[in-house]
C-alpha cells in the first residue's frame, strides 16, 4: 500500500470557508429558542459584526492578493480567486438566513413581548408629527447632505457607515440630481417612540422603536427644500481596514500607527450592501464610483448592519435575557489571608467566567501597594474602557515601583484605545514599550518581583484571555498565579525579549513563541505518536490552521493515538478521513459565553503533560506573535483542567461535530442513543468544577468518541 500524502489538499478545510461556518453556527443560536429571546438578538448582532470583521480583514486580504497577482494557494488548494468565488457563494446563502431569521422569528417575537421595530409606513400620523419634531431639534443639526454632480465629486463613504443614496429632481428644468446624506452614528440607530409620545397609554413592558434611517428618509424635503424627493435608498459600505505597517521604517511606532488609523477610513471598499429595491440607476452610480464589482454588492429587504440590534439587547427586561450569575472566588483565596501568603504555599488557577477575574486585578492592585514590591512588568493586548489593571499600574508607580508595561499597538480594532492608554501610561511614568519588529505581542504576562525575609521572589499571573474585566464576564478563560522559581525566571527572560535585546532561546518551563513553542509543540505530538494506540491528545482552541501541526496530528491518529479537538472558530483538518484521521474527532462549542480557552493535553504514559497559553496553532501565532503556554503542574490544578475537558468533551447541547466534508452538525443528533442534552458551560456555571462531583468518571478523561462521524 503507498503512503499517503499529507500535502494533499483534498486533506485540508480552507479557512474563509471554515470561519465561515463557524459564523453559520453563531447565527443558528438566534435561532434557537432556547435561548432567552433578546439572547438570541444578541447572538444575530455578534453574527453581523463577525461578517463584518471577515469582509474588513479577511476578504479584502484575499482581494489584494488578486489584484497583485498572488497565486499562491493555501493548504486546501484554493487560489485567492477561487476563495472569493466560494466566499460569495455561501455567504450570499447565509445572509438571506440572517435576514429572514431577523424578519420571520425574532421580529415578530419580540412583539408579541411588546418590543416594536416599526416601519415608518406603520406610524400614526400623530407619531410621525412627533418624530418630525424631534428630527428638527436631534437629527436634522447633524446631517451634511452632499451632492453628486460634474462640479461636486463623488463623497468619502467611511467604512461601516449607512448611508442613505437620495434621488431629488429640480423643478425648475426638471433634471435629476443624486445626493447621499450620512445616517450619523452618533444618534441611536433605533429611535425610542415612547419618549417622544408620552400621550400614547402602553403598559410599562411596552416599547416602539424606529429605524433612524426611515426618520431621516421622511424628512428629507428639510435638507433639499424646493426639490421633490423622488427616492432615497439605504446603502452600507465595508472597506479593507487590515493595515500594513513598515516598522522598519517607522522612528516612532506610536505615531505610525495614529496614522495607520487614520488611513483605515480610506482603504479599499470590499463590499456594498443595498437595499433590494434599489433602482438599477443608483446602483450603477455606486457601483462605479466606490470602484467595486457586481459580485461585492450584496442586497437585503431587511436592514442594514444589524450588529445595531446590540441597542436592543440594552433594553431593560431582564426576564427576556440569561439570568445573572455571580463567579466564585477560587477556595484557596477564600481565606483572607495576603495573596504573596498565598502563592507562597500554592498556586491559584482562575476559570472566567466562572470563577471570578477580581483575584487578578486585587494581586495587581496588592502589587502596587505592597512596600516590598519592587517592580512590575505586565503585557497589554485588549484592556477595554477604564481597565482597572491600568489604574493599579499607574498608582504603583505613583508609589514608586518600577513599572515597566508592553502596550501592543497591533490589537486589531483595539488599536486607538491602547494608544489612548500607552500615552496616559507614559504620563504616569510608567516604562512604556511597543513590543518587537515585525511580531504581535499576544501572550498574557504580569510579573511581580518582591523583596522578602530569604530574598528576592517572584510571582507571576499567566492566562489565556486579555487583562480586561468586560471580556472576564463574556469568554470562557483560564489563568494562573504563581510563585513558581523557574516560572519567574522564564517570565523575567520574556520580559527582557520584549523590552531589551535577547536571543534567549532555552526556556526552563514556558513554551514561547517565536522561539520554541512549535519545536516542543511537535516533540509533544510526536511523543505521543510514538506511544500508539496507548497515546492521547486534547487540543482546545480557538482556530487550528497550522499545516505542520495538522500533518503531525495525522500521523498520530495514523499510529492508533486518540485524538480529541475543541476547537471553537475555524478548522482547517479534516476529520475521519479513513487511513489519514479516523482516530481524530473535532467539536465545536458555541454558547452563552465565548469558548476562549487554549489547553494542550498530552497523555504521556499516564503522567499528562498539561499546557495553557495565549497560543493557538495557527501560523501567525507560533511564527509572528510573542506567545507563552505553560505547564499545569500541581495535581489540584492539573485535576481541574481535566475535569474541565472532560466536560467539554461531553457537551451535546452546544456542541457541533465537524464532518470529513466540512459540514458541522449537532452533537445531539449524533449520538447512538437518545440521552438528556449536557450543557458544559451551564454545568460549570452552576460552580460543579469545584463543589460537586461531575457526572462523568474523574479518574480518566471520557472514551474517544462522542458520537457517529
Amino acid at each position: 500500500m503507498s503512503e499517503i500524502d499529507l500535502k494533499n489538499p483534498s486533506l485540508y478545510i480552507n479557512r474563509e470557508l471554515s470561519n465561515i461556518e463557524f459564523n453559520r453556527r453563531v447565527l443558528e443560536e438566534c435561532e434557537n429558542p432556547e435561548h432567552p429571546l433578546l439572547e438570541r438578538v444578541k447572538f444575530i448582532a455578534i453574527f453581523s459584526g463577525n461578517m463584518d470583521e471577515f469582509f474588513m480583514v479577511r476578504v479584502s486580504g484575499l482581494k489584494q492578493q488578486v489584484l497583485l497577482g498572488i497565486t499562491d494557494r493555501p493548504a486546501d488548494g484554493l487560489t485567492p480567486r477561487e476563495q472569493l468565488v466560494a466566499i460569495h457563494r455561501t455567504v450570499t446563502q447565509l445572509f438571506a438566513q440572517a435576514n429572514n431569521c431577523w424578519l420571520e422569528m425574532l421580529q415578530p417575537a419580540l412583539a408579541k413581548e411588546g418590543i416594536h421595530t416599526l416601519n415608518y409606513s406603520e406610524l400614526k400620523s400623530r407619531q410621525k408629527k412627533k418624530l418630525a419634531a424631534y428630527f428638527e431639534q436631534e437629527i436634522f443639526p447633524v446631517l451634511t447632505p452632499l451632492v453628486f454632480d460634474p462640479t461636486h465629486p463623488f463623497p468619502h463613504i467611511s467604512n461601516l457607515s449607512l448611508n442613505l443614496a437620495v434621488e431629488v429632481r429640480d423643478p425648475d428644468n426638471d433634471e435629476i440630481h443624486f445626493a447621499r446624506v450620512k445616517v450619523p452614528a452618533t444618534l441611536p440607530r433605533l429611535v425610542p417612540l415612547n419618549p417622544l409620545d408620552p400621550d400614547e397609554l402602553l403598559p410599562p413592558t411596552t416599547q416602539k422603536f424606529i429605524w433612524l434611517e426611515q426618520v431621516i428618509a421622511a424628512n428629507l424635503d428639510r435638507l433639499f427644500p424646493g426639490m421633490d424627493i423622488r427616492a432615497a435608498y439605504p446603502f452600507r459600505v465595508t472597506r479593507n481596514t487590515d493595515m500594513e505597517i513598515q516598522e522598519e521604517e517607522a522612528d516612532d511606532l506610536l505615531l505610525t500607527m495614529e496614522e495607520n488609523l487614520r488611513q483605515r477610513h480610506f482603504g479599499r471598499v470590499v463590499r456594498l450592501e443595498i437595499d433590494e429595491d434599489t433602482p438599477d440607476t443608483i446602483r450603477n452610480i455606486l457601483i462605479s464610483n466606490l470602484e467595486v464589482s457586481a459580485t461585492d454588492v450584496y442586497a437585503t429587504n431587511g436592514p442594514l448592519g444589524l450588529s445595531s440590534l446590540w441597542e436592543l439587547h440594552k433594553s431593560e427586561r431582564s426576564e427576556l435575557k440569561d439570568e445573572g450569575f455571580q463567579p466564585t472566588v477560587p477556595a484557596n483565596l477564600r481565606t483572607g489571608d495576603n495573596i504573596f501568603n498565598v502563592l507562597q504555599r500554592h498556586n491559584v488557577l482562575i476559570h472566567t467566567p466562572f470563577d471570578s477575574f477580581l483575584p487578578v486585578v486585587d494581586f495587581v492592585k496588592a502589587a502596587a501597594e505592597d512596600p516590598n514590591v519592587l517592580a512590575i512588568k505586565q503585557t497589554l493586548y485588549r484592556v477595554g474602557p477604564n481597565p482597572p489593571i491600568v489604574h493599579a499600574l499607574m498608582k504603583a508607580r505613583e508609589n514608586g515601583k518600577q513599572v515597566a508595561v508592553l502596550v501592543e499597538l497591533k490589537a486589531r480594532f483595539d488599536e486607538e484605545s491602547n494608544i489612548e492608554w500607552a500615552r496616559a501610561l507614559e504620563k504616569a511614568g510608567v516604562h512604556v514599550a511597543y513590543g518587537l519588529l515585525g511580531l504581535k505581542t499576544h501572550c498574557k504576562v504580569c510579573l511581580v518581583v518582591r523583596r522578602e525575609r530569604d530574598g528576592i521572589r517572584r510571582y507571576v499571573h499567566m492566562a489565556t484571555g486579555n487583562y480586561n474585566t468586560i471580556t472576564a464576564r463574556l469568554y470562557t478563560d483560564l489563568g494562573m498565579i504563581t510563585s513558581d522559581d523557574e516560572m519567574g525566571a522564564d517570565a523575567s527572560e520574556v520580559f527582557n525579549f520584549l523590552t531589551g535585546y535577547s536571543k534567549q532561546v532555552d526556556y526552563r518551563k514556558f513554551l514561547v513563541a517565536p522561539v520554541n513553542l512549535r519545536a516542543n509543540l511537535m516533540r509533544l505530538i510526536k511523543q505521543e505518536t510514538a506511544l500508539g494506540k496507548k497515546g492521547r491528545i486534547i487540543i482546545k482552541a480557538n482556530s487550528l490552521v497550522d499545516p505542520e501541526v495538522i500533518r503531525n496530528l495525522y500521523r498520530a491518529s495514523q499510529a492508533g493515538v486518540q485524538i480529541d479537538l475543541i476547537i471553537r472558530g475555524f478548522c482547517c483538518l479534516r476529520p475521519g478521513v479513513k487511513g489519514v484521521s479516523e482516530n481524530i474527532r473535532v467539536k465545536s462549542i458555541v454558547g452563552r459565553f465565548l469558548e476562549h480557552t487554549r489547553i494542550y493535553y498530552f497523555h504521556s504514559k499516564g503522567k499528562p503533560d498539561i499546557y495553557v497559553g495565549s497560543a493557538d496553532p495557527m501560523p501567525r501565532n507560533i511564527n509572528r506573535r510573542v506567545e507563552v503556554l505553560f505547564p499545569v503542574e500541581e495535581e489540584a490544578e492539573r485535576q481541574q483542567i481535566i475535569t474541565i475537558l472532560a466536560t467539554y468533551l461531553h457537551d451535546t447541547a452546544k456542541a457541533h461535530l465537524l464532518q470529513s466534508d466540512g459540514r458541522y452538525l449537532p452533537a445531539i443528533d449524533q449520538l447512538e442513543e437518545v440521552e438528556e442534552p449536557f450543557n458544559s458551560q451551564l454545568w460549570l456555571l452552576n460552580g460543579h468544577q469545584s463543589d460537586d462531583p461531575p457526572p462523568f468518571n474523574l479518574d480518566k478523561l471520557p472514551p474517544p468518541g462522542g458520537g457517529k462521524q
